[in-house]
């Protein structure tokens, strides 16, 4: 088999809001190529790339996935990415990894919320664009609103390349701008019947074209001059602009299309080609060392050092963990040994596959610009990167943005604890928005993802791939107790049992530290009324008692301890017996120190449309939320908060009803303060009622 050439290799994620038809358009893209005999339906969940029980369940495309197509003797490579806010990061790491994507916008819903945020991603990453207008075939859509919408929305490079022949459920085909043909589906082949423009669209298209023309002119200096003198401008020429545009990020087509229709597709494949820039179009990419200590020039040559970036990972129950790969230069067999910078071990490529969904074909070899799939690697995880041991890079993996919500979880059978830790160990490996942590104060397992749906998925997964089911509790606030003012007590233990008896007894004085210092245990004893071996015993008594805590059961903090008197008796004094005095003197003298609830502070920002201030600022100051400031970010507007993390548990889902989906919020921890006397009762008496029940 001979490698792919880089020059004919289109990488395009194909990427919209939820509900745009993305998986219909790959389907569509599928059927018209030959790739697949007949159209599938999401309805039905027989879509080449919504083949997961979750995603056919859900009627959503949940992970990205991978095929190709070939047209026009070039190979197509297309991911298909979630369009749902839960699971926008897959969409967001797939578009470090493809020169140019497609964006589906429903004709009827036009712009909405995830739109804007993956095209400024693409933007950011300077990968080429283009627009799809789906569903033109729905009733209420009109493609001339769509374009104004995405011109208003998205900028002034956006411009139609063709025109819809027919409205609604009248749509069956389009008329190419840029050759001024018609081009008319008479079935859901995908490929349309070429003829003449109808008459009573002919002023419309030629009005449209002139349009094309004048844009696309505007972005080459040579075509301008042209342009302004009135000479005509041929159709190469013409082409050859709009596809030096479309790759430095100045232009953004536009078609007309109906994908489970099939109606226009083959107009779409042949712009992908003929207007996408290839992995040699947009040439050599500067890639950081592995050693940290530079960069270097990564060119699409078959020829030159390995250096392949992973991207996702997923579990295949039959093949067992599969990763999808990015060749971004040299080539690879079954046999090639590479270095993972990560880990600093060799790696055997093993099987390598080109992937149709589910389906999987081996490969004897791939080389620079294509996608694969690597199975059976030893350790290599989403983010990795696979170099040439003799020049060793590290590609920059996507940050995945932090957990917005958060989840106590408990086996529901007993003993399946570890069962369960371990399979959202490997979930989270395919995964990494999930995030999974033991919580040391409160001893509760969380799990923390985009969104409760997000969440939930997760656990469905693990339900069916591992056999073990949980049950979700919000989680515990780690609270901390401490004390406002000094007091002593005394702590005596004292037990006769028949034969050697039990005596400590210890005398001790407390008092407050400053927020943050910590426990300062001081041993003020003299002329031996505790003997020094004993001495010890009483910290760590102190200690233990600090740790379950004294009010509520949570850990007493900023406390200085002061040893000062005590008695002992020759024979029944023991380590033991003055580790009780302690406890029991610590407990008493916190009684007596005006203790309170301490509850963890978060610095929160949230960033949301300027619109959504005043109910994002009302909402804030309801939990009980502080402002810190605030500040302008073109449409966006970012506020920053100090807020307790009581009041945060539940604030994912109301951001989301404030903003439409369009707000999102980071938060870390930042100090620990009092709790309002009010609510520190009603804590206490929950703590109190849990105790009983353990």
């Amino acid at each position: 088999m001979t490698l792919v050439d880089p020059a004919k290799i289109r990488n395009v994620a194909v990427v919209g809001h939820r509900g745009s038809g993305k998986t219909s358009l790959i389907e569509a893209l599928l059927h018209t190529t030959g790739a697949k005999n007949r159209l599938g339906s999401v309805a039905d969940g027989t879509t080449t790339m919504d083949h997961d029980e979750d995603a056919i369940k859900r009627q959503m495309t949940i992970s990205a996935g991978l095929a190709h197509v070939d047209w026009d003797k070039e190979r197509i490579n297309l991911i298909d990415t979630p369009g749902e806010a839960s699971f926008i990061s897959e969409a967001m790491g797939s578009l470090g990894v493809v020169e140019g994507l497609i964006m589906l916008v429903n004709s009827v819903n036009k712009v909405e919320v995830q739109t804007e945020r993956l095209w400024k991603r693409a933007a950011d990453l300077g990968v080429a664009r283009l627009l799809v207008a789906n569903m033109m075939d729905r009733e209420r859509a009109d493609f001339g609103e769509v374009v104004s919408a995405l011109t208003e929305r998205l900028g002034g490079g956006v411009v139609p390349v063709a025109l819809p022949i027919g409205t609604e459920h009248a749509f069956s085909g389009v008329i190419d701008l840029l050759s001024m043909k018609a081009y008319t589906y008479n079935d859901t082949s995908g490929k349309g019947t070429e003829g003449d423009i109808p008459a009573d669209l002919q002023a419309d298209a030629e009005a449209a074209r002139d349009a094309l023309v004048e844009r696309v002119s505007e972005s080459d200096d040579a075509l301008i001059e042209k342009y302004l003198e009135g000479e005509d401008i041929g159709l190469d020429e013409l082409c050859s602009a709009l596809r030096a545009g479309v790759a430095a990020g100045a232009l953004f087509p536009v078609l007309p299309l109906a994908a489970t229709k099939n109606v226009g597709t083959d107009r779409l494949l042949q712009m992908l080609v003929s207007a996408m820039p290839s992995p040699v179009t947009v040439g050599p990419r500067q890639v950081p060392l592995a050693d940290g200590s530079g960069e270097t020039e990564v060119a699409p040559d078959p020829g030159k050092p390995v250096a392949i970036a992973i991207f996702k990972t997923i579990y295949d129950q039959f093949s067992g963990r599969i990763n999808l790969a990015r060749i971004y230069s040299g080539h690879i067999a079954g046999d090639s040994v590479l270095l993972n910078p990560r880990t600093g071990e060799k790696e055997r490529t093993g099987n390598i596959l080109a992937m149709q969904g589910k389906d999987t074909k081996s490969l004897e070899e791939a080389g620079a610009g294509d996608i694969v799939a690597l199975a059976k690697l030893k350790d290599i995880a989403t983010g990795d990167t696979l170099t040439d041991a003799g020049h060793p890079v590290r590609f920059r993996a996507y940050e995945f943005p932090p957990a917005a919500i958060s989840f106590a979880i408990t086996a529901k059978a007993k003993g399946d604890e570890e069962k369960v830790s371990n399979a959202l160990r490997r979930l989270s490996e395919e995964d990494p928005a999930m995030q999974l942590r033991l919580e040391a104060q409160t001893h509760e397992m969380i799990i923390s993802g985009s969104s409760q749906v997000h969440v939930e998925v997760i656990l469905d997964k693990m339900r069916r791939r591992f056999g073990v089911e949980v049950e979700l509790h919000p989680p515990r606030v780690p609270y901390r107790e401490t004390i406002r003012k000094k007091a002593s007590a005394q702590g005596r233990h004292k037990k006769q049992t028949g034969g050697r008896g039990q005596f400590g007894d210890c005398w001790i004085e407390i008092e407050p530290q400053a927020r943050g210092e910590g426990f300062v245990f001081e041993d003020a004893i003299v002329g031996g009324s505790i003997p020094r071996g004993f001495i010890p015993a009483v910290e760590k008594g102190v200690i233990e008692t600090m740790e379950r805590g004294v009010i509520a059961g949570y850990p007493v903090v900023d406390v200085k301890v002061k040893l000062y008197d005590g008695s002992y008796h020759t024979v029944d004094s023991s380590e033991m017996a003055f580790k009780i005095a302690g406890s029991l003197a610590f407990a008493k003298a916190v009684e007596q120190a005006n203790p309170v609830l301490l509850e963890p502070v978060m610095n929160v920002e949230v960033i949301a449309p300027e619109a959504n201030m005043g109910d994002i600022m009302g909402d804030l100051s309801s939990r009980r939320g502080r402002p810190q400031g605030s500040e302008s970010m073109g449409e966006m507007h970012a506020i920053r908060a100090q807020v307790p993390l009581a009041e945060m548990l539940s604030y994912a889902p109301q951001l989301r009803s404030m903003t439409g989906g369009r707000g999102s919020y980071t938060m870390e921890m930042d100090h620990y303060e009092e709790v309002p006397a009010h609510l520190a009762e009603k804590i206490i008496e929950e703590a109190k009622a849990r105790k009983k029940e353990e």
